[in-house]
C-alpha cells in the first residue's frame, strides 16, 4: 500500500478505485478463509452465542442421551443461510464424542451414494446433510427406514427375479439442514425427533463474536468498531466474521495494530456496505423494486430475470434478512417494498398507492 492511500485510510478520506483493488482484490473467498471459518466456529455448546434457548435445550438432549448411552435423536436445523446450522452439527458430534461425516442434498445423487455412507458409519456417529431439502425422492425414501428402524430396504433385480436386501444399519443421529423447510417432504419431517430454527442475531450477540474472533485472527477491536461492525452484518456470524477478516486486511496493510470506530466505518464503506449492512445486490434488487416497479408488487422469478440473478439467490440469501429489517412485504401479488425502504434512498413514499396493495 502506498504512504498517500494509508493517510487516506487513517484519516477516513475515500480511495481511488487503484487504491480499493489493491487491498480488497478478490472478494470471494478463497480455501485457506474457508478453512478459518471453520477455526473461528464454537467447539463446544459453552461457546456458542446466541440462541440461548436453543443451546440450553439441546444441552439438555445431549446429556439425557449420554446419561442412556444411546445416540441422540435426529436433530432438523433450519434458517437463513450462515446462522450456525454447521457449527451446531460440529458442536453435537463434539459433545456426543462422535465422529461427523458432512455432506449435502445435492451430493448424494443416486441411492448407492447414499448405501455407502450410511453403511460407513458406526454406532453413535452423526451424519450430517446441509441443505437436506434438495435430496432426490428416490435418495429420500431410502433415508425412511434409515431413520426409523435403522435398516435400508435394497432391491436387486427386477421383474418376477426381484429381491428385497435388508441392510442393518449401526444406529446413527442424522442431522439436517435447510434454508426452505417448506421444501421438506412431510414423511421426512416427521421423522426428526429434534426441531430448532435459527433466527437473526442480535447486535449484541454478533459484537460478541466479532471480539472473540478478533482474538483467534490476532487483532484488537475496540468496542464501538466491534459493534459497526455488528451493526452492518445483516443478523448473520458468517457475514460479520467476513467483514472481520476484510477490515483487519485493510489495518494489516495500513500497518495499523488496532482496528478503531474510524478504521471500521472507511473500510465497510469501501467494501459497499451501508450503514444498515445492505450490500450491493441488496440495493440492487430494493432500487430496481423501487424504481422499475415503483415499489411492487412484483414477482421474485421477475427479479431475478432482471437481476441476472438464480431466483434462489434472491429467495434463499437476499430476501430473508430484507423482510426481518422491514425493507420488503410479501404479498399475494408479489414483493412490495415498505415505507423504510423508499426513505433508505431518499425518495417519496406514496401512501395511498400502497395502501390499495394490501
Amino acid at each position: 500500500m502506498t504512504e498517500e492511500a494509508r493517510q487516506r485510510l487513517i484519516k477516513g478520506s475515500p480511495l481511488t478505485e487503484e487504491m480499493k483493488n489493491q487491498i480488497i482484490g478478490n472478494t470471494q473467498e478463497s480455501e485457506e478463509e474457508i478453512v478459518l471459518n471453520i477455526s473461528l466456529r464454537p467447539k463446544r455448546l459453552s461457546e456458542f452465542v446466541g440462541h440461548k434457548e436453543i443451546a440450553d435445550n439441546l444441552k439438555i438432549s445431549v446429556q439425557a442421551a449420554k446419561q442412556r448411552k444411546e445416540p441422540l435423536e435426529h436433530v432438523l436445523l433450519s434458517g437463513p443461510p450462515g446462522l450456525g446450522k454447521t457449527s451446531l452439527a460440529h458442536i453435537i458430534a463434539h459433545e456426543m464424542n462422535s465422529k461427523i461425516t458432512a455432506t449435502s442434498g445435492p451430493a448424494i445423487e443416486r441411492a448407492g451414494d447414499l448405501i455407502g455412507i450410511l453403511t460407513n458409519l458406526d454406532k453413535g456417529d452423526i451424519l450430517f446433510i446441509d441443505e437436506i431439502h434438495r435430496l432426490s425422492k428416490v435418495v429420500e425414501e431410502f433415508l425412511y427406514p434409515a431413520m426409523e428402524s435403522f435398516q435400508i430396504d435394497f432391491v436387486i433385480d427386477k421383474g418376477p427375479y426381484a429381491k428385497t436386501i435388508k441392510f442393518n444399519l449401526k444406529a446413527f443421529t442424522l442431522v439436517g439442514a435447510t434454508t426452505r423447510t417448506g421444501l421438506l417432504a412431510a414423511p421426512l419431517r416427521s421423522r426428526f425427533g429434534i426441531f430448532y430454527n435459527l433466527d437473526f442475531y442480535a447486535v449484541e450477540d454478533l459484537t460478541r463474536i466479532i471480539k472473540h474472533s478478533s482474538k483467534i485472527l490476532g487483532i484488537e477491536v475496540e468496542q464501538d468498531a466491534a459493534e459497526e461492525i455488528a451493526r452492518r452484518a445483516r443478523g448473520t456470524p458468517r457475514i460479520a466474521n467476513r467483514l472481520l477478516r476484510r477490515i483487519r486486511d485493510y489495518a494489516q496493510v495500513a500497518r495499523i495494530d488496532k482496528i478503531n470506530m474510524q478504521i471500521a466505518t472507511t473500510a465497510l464503506n469501501e467494501l459497499g456496505i451501508d450503514q444498515a449492512g445492505l450490500d450491493e445486490i441488496d440495493r440492487k434488487v430494493l432500487k430496481l423494486i423501487l424504481e422499475s416497479y415503483g415499489g411492487g408488487p412484483v414477482g421474485v422469478e421477475s427479479l431475478a430475470a432482471s437481476l441476472n440473478e438464480e431466483v434462489d439467490t434472491i429467495a434463499d440469501t437476499v430476501e430473508p434478512y430484507l423482510l426481518k429489517a422491514g425493507y420488503l412485504k410479501r404479498t399475494s401479488r408479489g414483493r412490495t417494498a415498505t415505507k423504510l425502504a423508499f426513505a433508505h434512498f431518499g425518495l417519496k413514499y406514496n401512501k395511498e398507492k400502497q395502501e390499495e396493495l394490501f
